[in-house]
């Protein structure tokens, strides 16, 4: 099969069996540079990819698929299917809804469980807690990623369950990394809400109870992604570190040479 690697944007594919699928290329840095297209890709799992998205996934060049989920997270949704020649690292992160009795209640639980759990703002600040603490937290894992696409690793997918938050805060470091602006970062994390890209909800029964407006309006701050979850993780680097440069330097580890060819690695020529 002749591989095709995109230099320039190309109509986003309809992907039957992936959710969320996209090239971060054409993000603008705050030098004046640009994402280069072909070179990232972040999306949901691939347990359940057709023959046909496999096709077209294994025509990116890839070179690594990074899986960001849970023992727990592969379990339950099955392993990547496998791209021939790609080689495929899993890294577990911290799931922002994480534990099988947490999973058990939002699938199963009724609207008073609901509100119990996530009513009064309760689901966000989960959310939130969860990213800061990815950051903090999580600098050995994001350190392994980085220094893997600075050396042999791209083109590169990213992925977690829904491409959203895990997968979405390691795009976000990695595009923070080679200089993308922050605003250029959230517009492309909050694509995640688009209708034809949300991971889509699954309740125990049929009842008309399972998916009301309620039940929905509760979930959401789970299943969105939400512009102030993103600043929290800005802030926590901030706040650790007083600034990105810090933290990449000091908080993963990364020598400015190692930077340096992680630009250009991801990020049309100057």
């Amino acid at each position: 099969m002749t591989q095709h690697v995109p230099q320039v944007p190309s109509t986003e594919p309809a992907l039957a069996g992936v959710l969320n699928f996209r090239d971060v290329g054409g993000l603008p840095t705050v030098d004046g540079r640009r994402v280069r297209y072909g070179r990232l890709f972040r999306s949901g799992h691939l347990a359940r990819a057709t023959a046909e998205d496999a096709s077209f996934l294994g025509g990116l060049g890839l070179h690594t698929v990074f899986d960001f989920r849970s023992a727990a997270d592969r379990r339950l949704d099955g392993l990547d299917v496998e791209l021939p020649g790609v080689r495929n690292v899993n890294i577990p992160l911290s799931d922002p809804a994480d534990g099988a009795e947490f999973w058990h209640m939002v699938r199963h639980g009724d609207v008073e469980q609901l509100h119990t759990v996530l009513g009064d703002g309760k689901g966000a600040n989960r959310m939130i807690a969860s990213y800061r603490s990815i950051i903090r937290d999580r600098t050995a894992e994001h350190s392994r990623v980085l220094h893997a696409l600075a050396e042999d690793s791209v083109p590169a997918l990213m992925h977690c369950a829904a491409g959203k938050d895990r997968a979405g805060l390691s795009i976000a470091v990695s595009l923070l990394a080679v200089g993308v602006e922050r605003d250029a970062i959230e517009a492309d994390y909050l694509k995640s809400n688009d209708a034809h890209r949300r991971y889509k909800v699954r309740r125990g029964d049929s009842s008309e109870e399972v998916l009301s407006a309620e039940v929905m309006a509760l979930l959401n701050p789970l299943f969105g992604a939400h512009a102030e979850y993103l600043t929290a993780a800005f802030a926590t680097i901030d706040e650790i570190w007083g600034s990105a440069e810090r933290y990449f330097s000091e908080g993963l580890g990364l020598a400015p040479e190692t930077r340096e060819r992680l630009r250009d690695r991801l990020l049309d020529e100057a």
